[in-house]
């Protein structure tokens, strides 16, 4: 057969494909023009882009069930995609393979919410901030927080494992999670959405699915773990005497107030002067540059807390305002800065989600997002501060310091030198003091396409032949989001 007959063979059969689509979810939900396709196939670094034969837009688990069903049966790659908000290059296609993004942007709806157990019960495409706005008005809070939360979905929160500033408190998006509801490669529905928070009748399928990516099933809904909204918060930008003495400041603040830190966040002055360049709105928070800057906030659902202290405050203002005069005392705070209004509290932690976008508009950067055992984060930066001077490099690092993960960028001391400057050393360097420091070069943002390469040197063989071995009994046609994860 002729290289042409095929081309033609394949475009009728992808031509039947894409009506048999329709058929499920309706003309106007296969979107196959790249005007109409655009926004889906270009990652949100703008870094990862490729093609895809149509987005399919399905509203529910059965739609999804029969389209995967469509595609087994053709072997069409499916790239599950949510709010494509991604920095890994997970959402979006890999060249060379004939695939459709399925957009989970319809299936939108909060199915339950019980008041009672503190659950809710979500389809994978509900943004974040709107189940969040929804649960508050029942005095409730999600508390997932990052700065993409206003077009984050759930369902790619799960596929990620996506993690934020409240993880010291509340733990990655796995541990909110009490059950999922998944479309496997043969189009079959996993329905685990009992919200037991007890369950060993066999392996433990939910956390299976979290975190792998779409590469091992399509997650379409989950039960939610919901808190008490707090009563009172206490918000606080601290000069840290040393990074091991911010660690040292966290465990007191923790022990003092009664495992109240919410956040816990590294943003020291280098960070802060770039935020400052690019976003002149921002203020700097403290009058002498915090070499070692932590943005700490706690908070409590207690009344005891919320109660009126001796200055007009809360309780837990007070006991905070206390523990980091004490701190002050010992030296191991050198100068504080507390929020005393919601509007200053706000200026902290626009000045925290001006990060990213601050690093990006200062030049080029690597951005590594790693995690350490707590005890190792100094040794971690430390060193590497050091081999980036020596190679030209000037670090920009914030971190989650509470639960020890950093996203530590490399930058240029002078951005005009970038394209001359030995990066492959540098993150070489940095990847081998990982392995050394017991710490992981994923952390919160997942593998996708950028770091596959980097799973498959790195992994150890073991776990990762393990890996393998999962994702082909689950995934034999390896339809499910190729070339993210595995190469």
């Amino acid at each position: 057969m002729t290289a042409a007959r095929q081309s033609d063979d394949h475009q009728t059969d992808h031509a039947e494909f894409l009506n048999a689509c329709r058929q499920i979810v309706g003309d106007s939900n296969v979107l196959t023009t790249e005007q109409s396709t655009a926004s889906y196939t270009t990652d949100w670094t703008g870094k990862y882009r490729g093609e895809t034969l149509a987005v399919i837009r399905p509203s529910t688990t059965l739609d999804v069930a029969e389209i995967v069903k469509l595609c087994s049966a053709r072997t069409i790659a499916i790239v599950p995609q949510s709010g494509n908000t991604g920095i890994c290059g997970g959402g979006v296609p890999i060249d060379g393979t004939p695939s459709i993004i399925l957009s989970l942007s319809r299936m939108n709806q909060i199915r339950a919410i019980d008041i009672g157990a503190r659950t809710a019960t979500v389809d994978a495409g509900v943004i974040l901030e709107a189940l969040q706005n929804t649960v508050q008005e029942h005095d409730l809070i999600f508390p997932l927080m990052f700065g993409a939360r206003g077009s984050a979905m759930i369902g790619g929160n799960l596929s990620t494992n996506a993690g934020g500033s409240n993880v010291v408190r509340y733990g990655n998006t796995r541990d909110l999670c009490l059950g999922i509801e998944a479309v496997l490669a043969d189009g079959s529905i996993v329905n685990g959405l009992t919200g037991l928070r007890k369950d060993n009748t066999g392996y433990d399928l939910k956390n299976l699915m979290i975190g792998a990516e779409g590469t091992l099933g399509i997650i379409t809904g989950a039960v939610l773990k919901l808190y008490p909204q707090p009563k009172v918060r206490a918000t606080a930008f601290l000069s840290a005497a040393s990074l091991s003495a911010a660690l040292e400041i966290l465990n007191i603040v923790q022990d003092r107030l009664g495992n109240t830190v919410e956040a816990f966040e590294y943003v020291p002055q280098p960070v802060v002067e770039v935020i400052l360049k690019h976003a002149p709105q921002i203020r700097q928070p403290l009058t002498d540059a915090a070499e070692v800057g932590i943005l700490l906030e706690v908070a409590s659902s207690r009344m005891d807390d919320a109660q009126e202290a001796s200055d007009g405050g809360k309780a837990l203002q007070e006991g905070l305002m206390t523990v980091l005069s004490d701190l002050m005392e010992t030296g191991l705070v050198l100068d504080a800065m507390f929020a005393t209004s919601d509007s200053q509290r706000a200026a902290l932690w626009k000045l925290r989600e001006s990060v990213l976008e601050s690093i990006n508009a200062h030049g080029p950067a690597y951005h590594l997002d790693v995690s350490l055992p707590l005890s190792r984060v100094a040794d971690f930066v430390r060193i590497m501060d050091e081999k980036a001077a020596e190679l030209g490099f000037r670090p920009l690092t914030i971190g989650h310091l509470g639960d020890g993960n950093l996203h530590y960028a490399i930058s240029a001391a002078d951005p005009a030198t970038w394209d001359s400057l030995p990066l492959a050393q540098m993150t070489e360097f940095a990847f081998d003091l990982l392995g050394e420091l017991n710490g992981s070069f994923s952390a919160e943002h997942g593998i996708g396409q950028s770091k596959a390469a980097l799973l498959k040197a790195r992994k150890e063989p073991t776990q990762l032949a393990m890996m393998r071995t999962i994702k082909q009994a689950l995934d034999p046609k390896n339809i499910l989001n190729p070339g993210k994860m595995f190469i």
